[in-house]
């Protein structure tokens, strides 16, 4: 194995670990715990499945920090292209987005405590503790929209710097592009026309789902030992 293909495969399963793990409390702990309109039965389902949602605290740090090599791996194999480029697309892509990834625990944190309320809490009623616990996930999802800036804003360098580099397709580098305005329209709509999120969600996810292409290829293909000449931003 060549050492260009090595460190294709090592940032391609770095990718694909950091966003199996994060998977957990973006994906399915919403899905099992969270009921949509329904405050009670969400903090319900909280208070009895602590440790499921203790499990999100846990994926979204190891995420975070699987996070912070993920664009290091890449710039590793991708700054021969464009060093400066390359440089972007880790400030971007790591930099920015992991400090909000540990920040966001905060809000979970605050709606696991009114979940399961007792103590101190035990000043507000039930309703209340209810009703501050969905306010605290509504927080952590707005948290969430926001960092979708980073995570769309990072695959401009990146498509860019793959479209570039003779030693992967570039069809990768399109897809890459695409993916970045569509974790960028799910980001503004969610932030300021919060009605249609589910819609753009519906239709954006399989654009944004582009970069499993290029996870599976850095994996299973490598990349090519050939000679390139270096561009210019």
């Amino acid at each position: 194995m060549t050492a260009i293909s090595k460190n294709a495969r090592v940032a391609g399963l770095l990718y694909i670990l950091a966003s199996v793990v994060g998977f957990l409390r973006l994906g399915y702990i919403p899905k099992t715990l969270f009921v949509h309109g329904d405050v009670v039965a969400t903090a319900n389902n909280i208070a009895s499945h602590e440790f499921l949602f203790r499990l999100g605290f846990a994926s979204e740090l190891l995420g975070g920090l699987l996070w912070l090599f993920v664009p290091l791996a890449l710039y590793r194999l991708l700054k021969g292209v464009d060093q400066g480029l390359a440089i972007i697309m880790v400030i971007l892509g790591s930099l920015m987005p992991v400090p909000l990834f540990f920040a966001n625990i905060v809000n979970d944190a605050a709606a696991l405590l009114f979940a399961r309320g007792g103590d101190f809490l035990s000043v507000f009623d039930k309703p209340q503790r209810e009703a501050f616990t969905r306010l605290f996930l509504s927080l952590h999802h707005q948290l969430d929209l926001a960092n979708m800036i980073f995570w769309g804003l990072w695959l401009l360098p990146f498509g860019l710097l793959v479209y570039r580099s003779r030693f992967l397709p570039r069809f990768l580098g399109v897809s890459l592009t695409a993916a970045c305005f569509a974790w960028l329209a799910l980001s503004f709509v969610g932030l300021l026309f919060p009605a249609y999120e589910d819609t753009v969600y519906t239709i954006t996810q399989p654009v944004a789902l582009g970069e499993v292409a290029i996870m599976l290829w850095l994996v299973i293909m490598g990349a090519r030992d050939k000679r390139f000449t270096a561009t210019s931003s």
